[in-house]
């Protein structure tokens, strides 16, 4: 059995067949278990040198809302020329990576009638259950994320699909929209033509015309926004997948990119890492608000902040909420936090941005998307086939994986356990995705949304 010990302070080794942790000495009881330098947990009973260390023996060491003091470290200002990729530039001068045409619903009601247009014409439509009975922030929520979708620069033209009667009728929804291009996007309410079938056929007719006279050209990378996501996450996450991710996103960043982390709860236990990198007071307030905030959103539900990890993670060797934390936000690097951004915000700044939002994997990569995202790059120990409305690349953490499910898995990081350097095959491969290779979720058709929701349906 081959062990990799991460940080020189650990005190647990990661087994490289089973991503299980074991102990490199002996643990006492209430002690703290060290794994990436950093506690992950404290000890529940004493454990044994060579002893696995799993929710048996260990236990979080969370609190709820905490004090926080701005500790900057030093960045380093690594600056690269800007590679070149092929992208469609938009007349408001924003890039897309695709030249696709998408249906958005306002409201659920007329989902069936979109899937319908979708099979007649090739369009791409996201449904949702949403756009009506919601009441307060549930319902702006909806509005700011349909409206980021609507604005997606992947989407050279864009069938806004009404019902008429709805809360989020086309005539409130075009005041959160504000002035679009009437050749990009096209309005119809159902319930205005009596053929709303044939009525949409000959607005996506027109949005295709427009759509061929988008042509890829050179553009630099630093036109890019990439999403980090992990899910299905196991305990190999944190030292192949994500860290590739991570020196990735520096990269990209290096290059005047930007790179977005969401999934806030899983920030939790490694909060202090990102705080300490924000290049600014005002941003490390910001960041302190985003972790307090989505805590207390969890205790005013009366649920326990440490409910994390999932079955699946437990079962791919992540103990705790600070274990996961602590191998997720790897996706970030270690490039500077430049701004933080609220649900269904998007991203204006380049940089690493931090992006308001649960972990749910659907609900995550949506919220990805509505920011501007073009590409989001998702990790995954366990597997897992969904795709974001954008080419979603999956990066397996383990060989095991990357053979098991081929058909969802896009780069294969598990060779870094045995010593690979796939730093720049996997830049590489980013660039053919920005280029129009496509990824599985787009060769499968698996590109869906989901919409967060805290409060009253009518």
């Amino acid at each position: 059995m081959s062990l990799i010990r991460i940080n020189p302070a650990d005190n647990v080794a990661v087994d490289t067949e089973t991503g299980h942790k074991q102990a490199l000495c002996d643990i006492s009881s209430g002690e703290s278990v060290i794994k990436y330098g950093f506690c992950i947990g404290k000890a529940t009973c004493d454990i044994k040198k060579g002893e696995r260390v799993h929710t048996n023996n260990l236990k979080t060491a969370l609190h709820q809302r905490e004090e926080y003091s701005y500790e900057p470290v030093k960045i380093s200002e690594d600056k690269r020329e800007p590679v070149m990729i092929e992208a469609y530039v938009r007349k408001d001068g924003s890039v897309g990576i695709r030249n696709e045409i998408w249906i958005i619903p306002t409201v659920g009601c007329v989902n069936g009638i979109a899937k319908r247009l979708t099979e007649l014409t090739g369009a791409h439509v996201f449904t949702h259950p949403y756009g009506c009975s919601q009441l307060g922030g549930d319902h702006a929520t909806t509005q700011k994320i349909l409206r980021g979708l609507v604005m997606h620069p992947n989407a050279a033209g864009v069938l806004v699909l009404g019902l008429g009667c709805e809360n989020n009728n086309i005539a409130e929804f075009k005041k959160v929209l504000g002035e679009t291009d009437p050749e990009r996007v096209k309005f119809l309410n159902a319930q205005d033509f009596e053929d709303d079938i044939a009525e949409g056929i000959r607005l996506i007719g027109e949005l295709k015309e427009y759509a061929d006279s988008f042509k890829r050209q050179p553009v630099p990378i630093s036109k890019l926004k990439i999403g980090l996501k992990c899910g299905g996450s196991d305990g190999f996450s944190g030292i192949t997948a994500n860290p590739l991710i991570g020196r990735l996103s520096d990269r990209v960043i290096s290059m005047g990119g930007t790179c977005v982390l969401t999934e806030v709860p899983e920030m939790f236990g490694a909060e202090t890492i990102l705080m300490n990198r924000c290049v600014s007071r005002e941003v490390f307030d910001r960041t302190v608000s985003l972790i307090n905030n989505f805590k207390d959103y969890f205790v005013n539900h009366g649920q326990e902040i440490y409910e994390n990890p999932s079955p699946g993670n437990k079962a791919g060797g992540i103990s705790t909420l600070e274990e996961k934390s602590l191998g997720c936000t790897q996706k970030g690097g270690t490039s500077a936090v430049t701004d933080v951004l609220n649900y269904g915000d998007i991203a204006q700044k380049s940089g690493l941005n931090l992006l308001n939002g649960p972990g749910n994997d659907i609900v995550a990569v949506t919220n990805l998307t509505a920011c501007g995202c073009q590409m989001v790059l998702f990790s995954t120990g366990r597997g897992t086939p969904l795709g974001a409305p954008v080419p979603t690349v999956k990066v397996a953490t383990n060989s095991g994986l990357f053979s098991h499910k081929r058909p969802w898995i896009d780069f294969n990081a598990g060779g870094i356990i045995n010593g690979e350097n796939l730093d720049d095959s996997f830049f590489d491969y980013v660039v053919k995705v920005a280029n129009g290779e496509e990824t599985a979720n787009e060769r499968n058709g698996y590109r869906e949304i989901a919409i967060f929701k805290d409060g009253v349906t009518l």
